[in-house]
């Protein structure tokens, strides 16, 4: 036991990320209805067909919530992240704003949320893997019925008032919120639809999901111009938080600023 016990410090100390994927949740092999849900009528074009299809997904694991600014921080003092934008650039950005620690890192680019993810010994999750997790065994629209409000997620739900006048954003903050402020899922994570969107590891293709997911090439394509950001987030209407929503963006923000935007990571087995 002293011996084990030795072998953790060690680890923890030489690779300092290591520590940080201990909140990881197993999602075991098997498939899923991934794509548009039944009874959902607000569906793209790019989310399947009405009903879903079936998708196997090998066993992963995955974190219980975003990566906070406190362990992206960390990251940065190890040398291995970059800065991402910050309060200088918009005003959304968590990194430098005022007792934020505990709210998803966000304004971060696609490169900067994988060298993360590398850095604590995972990758993005694939874009199967995320849904999977998402709807924690649900056909619904969100994994809790068919309908969100911000009882249940951190929207743009077009009504909720806070501290910020007229300004229904973030339930009213017009920001992110601490991570873990809703329910976790059925399956313990937290956060998989709302406060900050998240990048998935896949290049966007319109037709992936019935014609690569649904036939056993979960990576998808080998390139495009944009990767695929899943669960909507603090400054998105409701119909972007449903569990089939896919959202697309360049993986390089160039001039913009992605300040809704943030990321967790998956391991394999």
């Amino acid at each position: 036991m002293k011996f084990s016990l030795i072998c953790v410090l060690t680890a923890i100390l030489l690779f300092p990320g290591v520590s940080m994927a201990k909140d990881a949740v197993n999602i075991k092999a098997g498939n899923f209805k991934m794509g548009c849900s039944l009874g959902d009528s607000d569906c793209g074009g790019d989310e399947g067909k009405k009903g879903g299809v079936t998708v196997n997904v090998p066993a992963f694991s995955i974190d219980k919530y975003e990566v906070s600014v406190a362990e992206y921080r960390n990251c940065m003092k190890s040398g291995k992240c970059s800065r991402p934008k910050d309060n200088d650039r918009n005003q959304y950005c968590n990194l430098d704003a005022k007792d934020r620690d505990d709210h998803p890192i966000n304004c971060v680019d696609w490169d900067q949320a994988l060298a993360y993810c590398s850095w604590v010994g995972g990758r993005l999750p694939l874009e199967a893997e995320w849904e999977k997790a998402a709807r924690a065994g649900t056909q619904s629209r969100y994994p809790w019925g068919q309908d969100v409000t911000c009882k249940q997620a951190i929207v743009d739900d077009g009504k909720t008032m806070g501290s910020v006048p007229n300004e229904p954003d973030g339930c009213g903050e017009d920001r992110t919120w601490a991570r873990g402020s809703r329910a976790a899922n059925a399956l313990g994570l937290f956060d998989m639809h709302g406060n900050a969107g998240e990048w998935t590891a896949n290049w966007y293709a319109p037709n992936a999901i019935g014609s690569l997911y649904a036939k056993g090439n979960l990576k998808g394509p080998s390139e495009s111009r944009q990767r695929v950001v899943r669960g909507g987030s603090w400054d998105e209407n409701k119909g972007n938080l449903r569990s089939s929503y896919r959202n697309v963006k360049p993986p390089i923000s160039g001039d913009t600023v992605y300040g809704s935007i943030g990321f967790r990571c998956a391991y394999d087995g």
